[in-house]
């Protein structure tokens, strides 16, 4: 009896089932901790509770229905309640996405969400292999990474700067000096209309500009609010 029943496809041993329930803890954790430090929304206990979800509504959808696997007018589908995880995901992935007017963040969050329960899903089926591996990569993806894109792609993001001035044609030449110093890129500029304010007219300029890996942009304002009849500079 015991032996008929290691053969069924459709049986699974309570050490198994605690197993993987484990092992999907472990690997959600672990994505979660990377989440945790880089303090985004769905850190430790998000990603733990969706593997350990997907993970267990996978079993559910494998063995928690065997006893009708031998009726002649039932039909399982153990892949059911997995296609209902992946489209349920979705909501909650949603929800660590924001649009702050100008930008969309927490996208990469939604995809480790999604991701974290696949994994799930892939430990609750017995691929183990391929769940413990996807693990690594997403890890990699997620750390390793985000070091080359901080160094060489967010290192020469675009910023808008807002200055308020007395007199446009010092401002422009003292600002196009400054950059060119600091070997700064100019990519666009605006003239907002003059605002009479006190003692007379100021100007508002947005000027669009990339900086060098070498440079920040707390020394660039430094630089500018120092400069001759700049009133106030901020940046975006």
């Amino acid at each position: 009896m015991l032996m008929s029943a290691v053969n069924n496809p459709w049986y699974i041993s309570e050490l198994h089932i605690l197993l993987r329930l484990l092992l999907a803890i472990l690997l959600g954790g672990l994505v979660g901790f990377e989440r945790e430090q880089s303090k985004h929304a769905a850190g430790l206990r998000t990603n733990i509770l969706v593997c350990l979800g997907s993970c267990l509504l996978m079993l559910l959808s494998i063995y928690g229905f065997s006893e009708f696997a031998d009726e002649p007018n039932v039909r399982l589908d153990p892949a059911r309640l997995a296609a209902q995880v992946i489209t349920g995901i979705g909501f909650l992935g949603a929800g660590t996405i924001l649009f702050t007017g100008k930008s969309i963040t927490g996208l990469t969050t939604a995809a480790s969400l999604w991701v974290v329960s696949a994994i799930g899903l892939a430990v609750g089926a017995g691929f183990y292999f391929a769940s413990t591996t996807s693990t690594v990569m997403v890890l990699i993806t997620l750390w390793a990474f985000n070091k080359l894109e901080k160094r060489y792609i967010s290192a020469k993001r675009e910023h808008l700067l807002k200055i308020k001035a007395d007199d446009l044609s010092n401002t422009l030449l003292n600002l196009n000096s400054l950059l060119l110093n600091r070997k700064i890129i100019m990519r666009k500029m605006l003239l907002a209309e003059p605002e009479e304010e006190g003692d007379g007219a100021q100007i508002l300029l947005q000027v669009h500009v990339t900086l060098p890996k070498t440079e920040t942009l707390l020394a660039l304002l430094e630089q500018i609010k120092h400069l001759e009849g700049v009133r106030w500079v901020s940046s975006e």
